[in-house]
């Protein structure tokens, strides 16, 4: 009877949590994880795959496999190997708990792979960070680009204000669409140019 207590204690918790504060206990659940997080939360500065596993006592391959999933679920920021701790991320989670679900991140139209990029760094429409992985980055591009109709030409003025309703530095989110492709600029306009499509099929 104790275990079943607990474990409807356990259902009862988790059915309370929003998918911040899931995720998060999900990725601490992990020992490695775990112990690379506060390798990080000791660390002065970014610190490199090397070193964040030599403080937390693990192998390299272990260390570099539990930075990469933090990474993914932006809970650490990679700028080639330099990691960083983002504290936000705990306040983000600790923030969510009492509040209405946000609605369900948009779907990538990329498969699962690219829908788990979006699901770590869009928040109730918001992109939370910039990824610095340029192939995450792209899948963040391309969801983007799903703010300009195609066949339509936009005046920078509007690109910036389109692209700071989602994070505040539309100006790397500009440059990274049109490096990319995804816009094309010219005479200070902008048009779409790549990136998903969506397909009316009832027309």
């Amino acid at each position: 009877m104790a275990t079943f207590g607990g474990a409807r204690r356990r259902n009862s918790l988790a059915a309370g949590m929003t998918h911040e504060a899931a995720t998060l206990l999900g990725l601490l659940a992990d020992d490695d994880r775990l112990r690379v997080v506060a390798a990080l939360a000791l660390s002065s500065g970014p610190a490199s795959a090397a070193d964040v596993a030599s403080a937390a006592g693990l192998d390299l391959r272990p260390a570099a496999r539990a930075l990469s999933r933090l990474a993914g679920a932006g809970v650490v920021d990679q700028d080639g190997d330099a990691y960083m701790l983002r504290p936000e991320s705990f306040r983000e989670a600790l923030d969510s708990l009492g509040k209405p679900e946000r609605p369900e991140t948009p779907d990538s139209g990329l498969g699962a792979d690219a829908d788990k990029v979006l699901r770590a760094f869009v928040r109730g429409g918001k992109l939370t960070q910039i990824p610095a992985v340029h192939g995450k980055r792209l899948v963040v591009l391309d969801w983007l680009a799903r703010l300009f109709e195609p066949g339509q030409a936009y005046p920078e003025s509007e690109v910036n204000e389109r692209l700071s309703a989602v994070h505040p530095d539309y100006a790397a989110l500009r440059r990274y669409l049109v490096d990319d492709e995804f816009l094309h600029r010219r005479d200070g306009f902008y048009w779409r140019a790549g990136g998903t499509f969506d397909v009316d099929l009832d027309e």
